[in-house]
């Protein structure tokens, strides 16, 4: 493995360089830095993989004043490594770093040419987007309130929903963080990038259908054979139908490539073989 540090706009970004062989395959997620694709990589030994930890997280530091996670400011820091690399890249992007994939290809026609991206929590695609933002500021107001404990219960809650969010799911009392497993007292911390308002950008992006059809990119949207009709699941089974076609399933669930990296393992050796078959 070789490491890199790339300056970019107000930023320095540090990307990985595993192994040699065929067309790069980068991995990306958001707020997930380079650890999370610890597993899936291991199943392309035969390929150059690039992982990166975006702006502000892990190893990769920010000088721009902001702590927000803005898919257009991620997509041309993705595209400096791939310059960088000496693309183009196949790319597989995950949960927010799914969003920054459709802007990359939106905006960077060139730099990718097969993208998967698995479960985009698009608020915006969604039949009940209204009450689905509602349920996301739920979850932040949680945490600004209460904690890590008390956010982290009330995301758990809303992810895990299913179907449509109605007026029972929001009749139900706040998540208890002990139910979770998770801390019950405040540590007084509001910086999750996760549970902060920090990602609002990532949930609420537009995606642009004419500029990713006219991409010379092969987009493909997937989705996980267990995520069901949760919320990533049905933003997944919405992009993929506003693009004109249906989404793919993996193996697994919304994490069904990481292999416990941070607790809830997935299914790596099989999701694996089933992005080699995507991919061509």
């Amino acid at each position: 493995m070789a490491t890199h540090v790339l300056e970019t706009d107000k930023a320095a970004i540090t990307y990985d360089v595993h192994g040699e062989g065929g067309r790069p395959l980068m991995m990306i997620g958001q707020p997930m830095d380079a650890s999370g694709f610890t597993a899936l990589r291991a199943q392309f030994p035969d390929r150059t993989v690039i992982t990166y930890d975006p702006r502000g997280l892990g190893r990769s530091t920010r000088s721009d004043g902001s702590k927000e996670a803005r898919p257009e400011l991620q997509a041309a820091d993705i595209h400096a490594i791939i310059e960088a690399v000496g693309g183009p890249v196949d790319l597989f992007a995950s949960s927010g770093g799914a969003v920054t994939a459709l802007e990359l290809v939106a905006s960077y026609p060139d730099d990718v040419v097969t993208l998967v991206a698995h479960e985009p929590p698009l608020l915006g695609v969604l039949p009940d987007s209204d009450a689905a933002r509602r349920a996301r500021d739920g979850f932040i107001d949680a945490f600004f309130a209460g904690g890590f404990g008390a956010g982290m219960a009330q995301f758990m809650a809303m992810t895990s929903w299913q179907g449509e969010f109605t007026d029972e799911y929001f009749a139900q009392p706040p998540a208890d963080p002990a139910q979770f497993g998770l801390p019950t007292e405040d540590d007084g911390n509001r910086d999750n990038p996760l549970l902060s308002r920090d990602s609002l950008a990532i949930t609420d992006y537009q995606v642009k259908p004419d500029a990713l059809a006219a991409a010379p990119t092969r987009v493909v949207i997937a989705v996980g054979e267990e995520t069901g009709n949760t919320f990533t699941g049905r933003t997944a089974e919405h992009t993929a139908k506003l693009l004109g076609q249906d989404a793919v399933v993996f193996p697994s669930h919304h994490g069904g490539f990481m292999g416990g990296e941070f607790g809830y393992a997935g299914k790596p050796e099989e999701f694996g073989v089933k992005l080699r078959e995507v991919l061509g």
